[in-house]
């Protein structure tokens, strides 16, 4: 389960730097035209990129997991409601912050037996 665990944390992980972080850091027309659809002024990429990266690698980490899961369900719920607020479509992008925490938590919870009893309600 620890190996299935770390195999999807990082593929979460890929996922992130990849096509969301990455973008947000170098500025990109990929980064910024989402952004501006949604409502949101530009000046906010880099900060929202450096949390994604900050959150990320916490999540990464076995010993912040946890903190990182919480921040980042916390910036995925900012998301998901954002994307609500601009009427996108629902399946597509505004769920796709739930897709994302779901397999994030998925990971985090495989490779943490303790955190994997609390989630199914078999921790004391």
């Amino acid at each position: 389960m620890k190996l299935a665990g770390w195999i999807i944390i990082a593929l979460f992980a890929l996922f992130m730097l990849g096509a969301s972080v990455a973008p947000k850091l170098l500025r990109l027309e990929a980064a910024r035209a989402p952004l501006e659809q949604i409502g949101y002024p530009v000046k906010y990429l880099l900060l929202i990129g450096i949390m994604e990266l900050v959150f990320t690698l916490l999540a990464l980490y076995p010993r912040t997991a946890l903190l990182g899961g919480i921040l980042m369900t916390g910036l995925l719920g900012g998301a998901i409601a954002s994307q609500l607020r601009a009427e996108m479509p629902v399946y597509s992008h505004t769920l796709f912050g739930v897709y994302l925490g779901a397999l994030m938590w998925l990971g985090i919870c495989l490779r943490s037996p303790a955190l994997l009893a609390i989630a199914t309600g078999r921790g004391q």
